[in-house]
């Protein structure tokens, strides 16, 4: 009996991973070559507004958004806010000059694919750009805008 356990056990350990694996999707990294050269200081969505003087003009990674889209919006939201509201959010500047393509593809961001665009409305993200505090995005009601958008993880 011992040993029927033990080959439960030794089974259930390898399946855990590949259990666990299959929740959590296929993630999609659209990247572009903007700024290919630069480090990227990685940053937590949380931290980032608490120090934004200093991320100031810096080119930022950052975890823990939510990136809501709609008319006049382009934002990224803290993901643990029940009802976040634009002055606690940052505009995002999606540039032509930095097209994004899915990685390995030469499939764009902004390209109609499979029957539609790409939809990241309220999905949390991983991004990277540069702040800048002095573009406050739509009707100035953001803190401020992540520009030059390189990366994004969804």
């Amino acid at each position: 009996m011992a040993g029927v356990n033990k080959k439960f056990s030794f089974w259930m350990w390898l399946l855990i991973p590949v259990i666990l694996g299959s929740c959590t999707g296929d993630k999609k990294i659209y990247t572009s070559d903007c700024d290919n050269s630069v480090t990227f200081k990685p940053v937590t969505y949380a931290h980032l507004i608490d120090s934004l003087r200093y991320y100031d003009k810096k080119y930022i990674e950052i975890s823990g958004g939510k990136y809501r889209e709609g008319k006049e919006q382009s934002a990224l939201f803290n993901d643990s806010l029940y009802m976040p509201a634009p002055s606690t959010a940052l505009w995002v500047n999606f540039s032509q000059d930095c097209p994004l393509y899915l990685s390995g593809t030469r499939v764009g961001f902004f390209e109609y694919s499979n029957g539609g665009y790409t939809s990241i409305n309220n999905k949390k993200v991983r991004i990277r750009g540069r702040l800048d505090l002095h573009n406050h995005g739509y009707l100035k009601q953001y803190k401020g805008c992540i520009d030059r958008v390189s990366f994004i993880e969804l």
